[in-house]
């Protein structure tokens, strides 16, 4: 499973401002659409992903500087409907927001705009100044439902408008962001118009080398983890398979595994991570109980070299719920435990003890009276002879 997280497209859509609202900022038409000769290419290049290995594709749609809720319109929902299905292929729905100086400000992720952010599966932002870098890394990658899980940076530029450091990095990752780059920039490919026309791109050589720059730099600083590449491409010549996209991250000092997990296993968790926003502090489903089924457990039976059953065998289970043959009960006797001993005894047999071990103390006295007694008169007997020879 290949990952592409940047299909960009553009609609050819028209603004129409009403006479009699002069004065008022202009709105986004809502008929905006795409004209059959823009489907056409994009079904080209659809193909072309699914002949290469990709299974997910995320169609990128790019705000310049905010969401305004008075002309922002969601071009993707229409694309889906016009598109052919693809069995196999799952299609997800981008939102890249360039942040610039006027964004230091706000740029529209707030709670009153969550209706409109609503339908996109991914969040990307993309700062072009050190302020918005910093709102990026710290602020909007923390879990809420207008979290931006992809921060994407303008490689081609000629200069990084902001420095990389490693404390703003380290944090964004572990708040679960990640950070894109774009093998557009390597090969000098076609790239999407809409960048273009911010002004956050540039082509043609000088374009590749930055890129390559900027690149190595940005794989220093996270040291090969949280970094996912996309295509960023906009013509079907400029796309490259899994493997060799592979083969160009190691090129940026990049270990082989990690570029591979660049493409299947970071994207992968992204796209996990980016569904839990929808159902921050929500809950999930309508919990339902399932209560299993009672089964009886056939009566197992072993069959024979001749072919016959047995019908010796009796199942366990069975034996055990048959019933027991009835027994006669006798009264019971209180039941004494021996401490010296496990036996248990009755009480008759314990009185019988007492009273034997009582006649055999007795009698031991007894013995050792009369044994003293002998003694004494021996010892009397001595002593008188003794006193006469004296």
């Amino acid at each position: 499973m290949h990952f592409d997280l940047n299909f960009p497209v553009t609609a050819s859509g028209s603004s129409s401002q009403p006479k009699k609202n002069k004065n008022k900022q202009p709105q986004q038409s809502s008929s905006t659409a795409f004209t059959p000769a823009q489907i056409k290419g994009i079904e080209a290049r659809l193909d072309l992903l699914e002949h290469l290995g990709y299974t997910v594709v995320a169609f990128n749609q790019s705000v310049n500087k905010k969401i305004d809720p008075k002309t922002h319109v969601n071009i993707l929902d229409g694309l889906l409907t016009q598109l052919r299905v693809r069995p196999g292929t799952v299609f997800l729905k981008r939102l890249t927001i360039v942040l610039d100086n006027d964004s230091e400000k706000g740029f529209g992720l707030t709670n009153a705009n969550a209706s409109l952010v609503e339908p996109y599966d991914v969040i990307a932002l993309l700062p072009t100044t050190s302020a918005t870098f910093s709102l990026a890394c710290l602020t909007h990658s923390l879990p809420s439902p207008l979290t931006a899980h992809i921060i994407a940076l303008p490689l081609t530029l000629p200069r990084l408008p902001f420095q990389l450091k490693h404390t703003l990095v380290r944090t964004a990752i572990k708040n679960g962001a990640v950070f894109e780059i774009n093998y557009a920039g390597a090969i000098g490919g076609e790239i999407d118009a809409s960048l273009s026309t911010f002004g956050v791109s540039d082509t043609g050589v000088s374009g590749k080398r930055n890129w390559w720059a900027a690149a190595r730099e940005v794989v220093r600083v996270t040291k090969g983890k949280g970094i996912v590449v996309s295509g960023g491409v906009a013509s079907e010549a400029d796309y490259r398979g899994p493997k060799d996209i592979g083969n160009l991250l190691t090129l940026l000092d990049l270990a082989q595994n990690l570029a591979h997990d660049a493409s299947v296993a970071v994207p992968k968790s992204l796209i996990l991570r980016a569904q839990a926003r929808k159902t921050y502090r929500a809950v999930l489903s309508e919990p339902r109980l399932v209560v299993p089924e009672t089964t009886q457990a056939a009566a197992p039976t072993q069959q024979t070299e001749d072919g016959d059953n047995r019908g010796d065998n009796v199942n366990i289970s069975q034996a055990s719920i048959q019933p027991s043959p009835s027994l006669t009960l006798t009264p019971l006797q209180p039941v004494l435990r021996d401490p010296q001993g496990s036996k248990k005894r009755t009480c008759d047999e314990v009185d019988l003890e007492s009273t034997t071990n009582g006649h055999v103390n007795k009698k031991i006295k007894e013995v050792a009276n009369t044994e003293g007694e002998s003694r004494r008169k021996k010892k009397k007997g001595g002593n008188r002879e003794k006193a006469g020879a004296v």
